[in-house]
């Protein structure tokens, strides 16, 4: 994606996590729809489901998995 048109820090902050997120901003970047619940129920149990959906959520929004922000 062309990021040229932001400001040196709004294309740093390109999806990353903020460092804190209200809970209703939590809710959305969450948020599993009909697809997303689809491929969660194809892992085996639900140890793999249940780590399946946390990796989905967390990391599809972002370029660089790496950037996700520990807990604190």
């Amino acid at each position: 994606m062309a990021v040229e048109f932001l400001s040196d820090e709004q294309a740093a902050a390109h999806g990353a996590f903020p460092e804190s997120l209200p809970r209703g901003e939590l809710e959305r970047y969450f948020f599993l729809d009909d697809a997303d619940r689809e491929l969660v129920q194809g892992k085996r149990r639900p140890h793999n489901r249940l780590g399946f959906a946390i990796q989905l959520t967390s990391v599809r929004f972002m370029p660089d998995p790496r950037q996700v922000p520990g807990g604190g």
